[in-house]
């Protein structure tokens, strides 16, 4: 049997502890190929995330172009990263890190986006898994770009789940919710891997310590650490966990979607984001596309999106550990 040509996807990410999951899991599947780590604000601040970033691929010996990106939200005054979540360097409060000597790509994140786009159009998947104003800027800057890409992977949003910065809203679309609107309306194939399906799926901390064990890599090591820094967290507001720690991957489930999308359950309409009052960051879905509703800023020319709302979760489990577990790291 012929093997798939892994799909070439640009990571736009704010590393970040589960960013950090993903990112090794993407790296570690074959499917996946990996040509480009965008950086913005969100879990850290956009200088602690690209710095992230590259110390992640330095440990596994990758030569992936990382670029640093938007600091601030389009409009609402930016916040304070979560330390208390992430830790203040975003992986758990590393006690040391190795030397590393690569460096970041001059360009800004959303130019990266945008040349590749056009360099090798549609071929590119992009994965965003923070605040969405990265991708945003690049539609500014070509707004052929919907066309250029592939698809749009975006973890975050919420339809039916409670939300985790509020009780209608998801923290990536909350960061910037004017943003994440202007990606929502904009017409490219486009996903949402939001917490309807992420608290579905929880990650052990005694797999990390499996996949650690396995390895003996400082890259294993360093996930391993931050993930049981992200466990004590978790442990601590959900009862459920707190018998066995573990942790919500949000971000890892956008690239199981990319590479085992049977493991979703699927419904389609379109999303606005609520900007402003009491539920901003809330990502509204229409149900009713046949309805012609009164209220200003819906209608048929919306375009749709894909939302997932439920998952296999033993089988993305399954997933991750024979993915962490293979031979991809270089020694």
């Amino acid at each position: 049997m012929k093997t798939p040509t892994p799909r070439k996807v640009i990571y736009d990410t704010d590393p970040g502890v589960d960013d950090a999951m993903a990112l090794y899991f993407a790296l570690a599947h074959p499917g996946i190929d990996v040509v480009g780590i965008t950086t913005t604000f969100g879990n850290v601040s956009v200088e602690q995330a690209a710095t992230n970033a590259l110390y992640l691929t330095a440990l596994v010996n990758r030569e992936i172009p990382v670029t640093r990106g938007v600091k601030t939200p389009w409009v609402k005054t930016g916040g304070v990263p979560p330390d208390f979540i992430h830790g203040a360097d975003g992986l758990g409060n590393l006690s040391s890190r190795v030397p590393t000597t690569n460096h970041l790509d001059p360009r800004s994140s959303a130019q990266f986006i945008v040349d590749i786009a056009r360099e090798q159009p549609g071929d590119i998947t992009l994965v965003a898994v923070g605040p969405l104003g990265n991708l945003s800027l690049a539609l500014k800057l070509e707004p052929e770009l919907p066309k250029l890409l592939r698809e749009v992977i975006i973890m975050g949003g919420t339809i039916d789940e409670p939300g985790n910065v509020s009780p209608v809203a998801e923290a990536n679309i909350w960061n910037d919710p004017h943003a994440a609107d202007a990606v929502f309306t904009a017409p490219w194939k486009l996903t949402m891997v939001g917490l309807d399906v992420t608290h579905r799926v929880v990650t052990e901390l005694a797999l990390f310590k499996k996949i650690a064990d396995h390895h003996r890599h400082v890259a294993t090591d360093t996930l391993h650490h931050a993930v049981a820094f992200y466990s004590t967290f978790y442990s601590g507001l959900h009862k459920h966990l707190a018998l066995n720690p573990g942790c919500f991957a949000h971000d890892l489930l956008a690239f199981i979607y990319l590479v085992k999308p049977e493991l979703f359950q699927m419904e389609s309409g379109s999303i606005r984001v609520a900007t402003d009052g009491i539920a901003q960051g809330q990502t509204m879905m229409n149900r009713r596309g046949y309805i012609d509703y009164p209220q200003a800023g819906w209608g048929q020319h919306l375009p749709m999106t894909e939302v997932c709302m439920q998952v296999d979760a033993p089988g993305c489990l399954a997933l991750l550990e024979e993915t962490m577990l293979s031979d991809w790291l270089a020694t």
